[in-house]
């Protein structure tokens, strides 16, 4: 487990790096999954090494949203001023994302991919 999280460290570490010193306007955190993700295409990192590890933090997902949504409450002024556009974004916002995923689903189905669930 200690090798699986030092190298999903290690990938956000350069993630991080990558972001600011290019002044990328992408999180480096997201640049480090993305990193994670070609070492694992290209087998420079095999699954098994961060399997445990990414379990890990998956079971623990939850406690991973306590900090944003007390970091929330520093702007319930603000949400409390602006509520309706920002329901009606979230509305429109995830039925837009669940379109484009469908639509998605068919082109990869059409395109001869499986799409299987899990």
């Amino acid at each position: 487990m200690v090798r699986g999280f030092a190298i999903l460290l290690l990938l956000q570490l350069l993630g991080e790096v990558l972001s600011s010193s290019l002044a990328l306007p992408v999180p480096g955190n997201v640049l480090g999954m993305g990193l994670l993700l070609l070492a694992l295409n290209f087998k420079l990192v095999r699954p098994e090494w961060v399997e445990e590890a990414v379990n890990l933090l998956l079971s623990n997902l939850a406690l991973f949203f306590v900090p944003a949504g007390v970091g929330v409450m520093v702007y319930f002024d603000l949400l409390a001023a602006e509520w309706l556009p920002i329901v009606v974004a979230t509305f429109l916002s995830t039925f837009v994302v669940m379109a484009v995923t469908g639509w998605v689903a068919l082109w990869l189905e059409r395109r001869g991919g499986r799409v299987e669930n899990e």
